[in-house]
């Protein structure tokens, strides 16, 4: 996903909001994990490495969910890639209008996506909501890739859908929902309850639903800690939010090392665990050759974007469309070509000896 060049003036500046923020979230932050539970938490856990995973043949979160094309047999075949690269984490995102369409039948995918990772020694981070990419959404037959275009049919969620009557109702149920089935569930890592919000140009304007997602899964109290991951750096009332209600601290960062570590370094200041749960553009100067090391080496768990190439078009940059859909030199994302091949037989090295393998 997008995220703006880190700057180190406005990540003080954060440092500072931050703690000045959490005092006035007093009500939600009562039940949030201290800096001691959190971190004998992420204690017992191995060091987190992985991906953002979509299996190669849906183009969005629609086309994973839906029972005409939810793909078990990619997702199988897929998550092994992982395995034999040793990922033990991998970031989905779920949807809530697979969910409204049918609920119990949603469900069931959801737990059968869990039993094919645990399969895989692979725990799940889900996440519920999103504010990147296209605001639309229709259930059903989901539209074909657009040529050498990055994420063409990626969907926010709820996307402009918010407006309508009775919307954040239905938001709530959902959550709850889920939350209750998969609350005790040890196969769930962690929930993540609001991708980027703010992007698309919405800025504050995702307060409402952010603070209301908090809020309907505290009302839940899953076993599994929840987040929201820090992203744009000049959002300074949506981070403070965000790092003030997250049980363990999540964040998205794509710059070159330098820049990454004094991420690390400021986020740090809240004395609770990090995982970066998107990294890894390679035109950006984000390459596993200088990030995966360093997130290792400062005890960050590292999941990059994207794992294999397929219809979300991640091979291509964000801004730098190729609409003759040539296979860019460099690839922006992904590791894996559909076959399993590696795009670069390197990084895939080097992965598996920072994972032990």
């Amino acid at each position: 996903m997008k995220s703006i060049l880190f700057k180190t003036a406005t990540l003080i500046l954060l440092a500072s909001s931050l703690f000045n923020e959490a005092s006035a979230q007093k009500a939600s932050a009562a039940k949030v994990w201290t800096p001691a539970k959190a971190n004998a938490w992420y204690a017992q856990h191995k060091w987190m490495s992985g991906a953002d995973f979509i299996p190669s043949t849906a183009i969005n979160q629609l086309e994973m969910w839906q029972a005409d094309t939810f793909d078990p047999t990619t997702i199988d075949r897929e998550l092994g890639y992982a395995e034999g690269i040793g990922f033990n984490t991998m970031r989905v995102f779920l949807y809530s209008l697979a969910w409204q369409q049918d609920k119990a039948g949603f469900k069931k995918r959801v737990d059968q996506y869990l039993a094919i990772a645990a399969k895989h020694h692979i725990q799940t981070m889900f996440v519920f909501f999103d504010d990147c990419w296209n605001a639309g959404a229709k259930v059903g037959l989901q539209p074909a890739p657009k040529t050498g275009v990055h994420n063409s049919g990626w969907l926010q969620d709820p996307g402009n859908r918010e407006r309508n009557a009775g919307e954040n109702a239905l938001l709530e149920a959902y959550v709850k929902d889920v939350l209750t089935t998969f609350k005790h569930d040890k196969r769930i890592l962690l929930w993540d309850l609001y991708n980027e919000p703010g992007n698309s140009g919405k800025k504050d304007a995702s307060m409402g639903l952010l603070a209301n997602v908090f809020n309907w899964a505290r009302a839940v109290n899953p076993d599994q800690p929840v987040s929201a991951g820090l992203w744009d750096w000049g959002f300074e009332k949506l981070n403070a939010y965000q790092a003030s209600n997250s049980d363990i601290i999540t964040y998205h960062d794509y710059t070159d090392e330098k820049s990454h570590l004094k991420t690390i370094q400021l986020l740090k200041t809240h004395g609770k665990p990090l995982i970066c749960t998107e990294y890894m553009a390679r035109t950006r100067g984000s390459h596993f050759s200088n990030i995966m090391p360093m997130l290792k080496q400062e005890h960050v768990g590292a999941l990059n974007w994207g794992f294999v190439m397929g219809k979300t078009n991640t091979i291509y940059a964000w801004d730098n469309p190729m609409p003759d859909g040539t296979e860019p030199k460099e690839w922006f994302h992904d590791i894996f070509r559909k076959d399993g091949t590696p795009y670069k037989t390197d990084e895939v090295e080097l992965i598996k000896k920072l994972n032990g393998k």
